[in-house]
């Protein structure tokens, strides 16, 4: 078993999990319930942690993630195709109607 990653958000793991299940790799979330306790220890330490079954997924894993990450919002301003509202870069889905790019 590898770690993959962490983040500070449990539905980002859980994004990262899935988009790696549907890959055919087996992967499950560490530290998922720790939330709780955060203030008592260090923050880094109960962010939920992405992990493989198999060490040799390691590598596709972590370039499946960062396809993900890089896929999840465009880089420039863009057009919404469904009312034409005007998105700036960081939003993956239009404010107005929440149509995704």
């Amino acid at each position: 078993m590898k770690k993959v990653t962490s983040a500070d958000s449990l539905i980002t793991i859980s994004h990262y999990r899935n988009v790696l299940e549907s890959e055919g790799i087996e992967a499950f979330i560490r530290n998922e319930h720790l939330s709780g306790i955060l203030g008592e220890m260090p923050f880094q330490e109960v962010w939920p942690e992405l992990w493989v079954r198999n060490d040799l997924d390691l590598d596709r894993a972590r370039q499946l993630i960062d396809a993900a990450i890089t896929d999840e919002s465009p880089p420039e301003s863009w057009r919404c195709k469904k009312c034409d509202a005007e998105n700036e870069g960081q939003f993956a889905a239009c404010w107005k109607c929440e149509a995704p790019v």
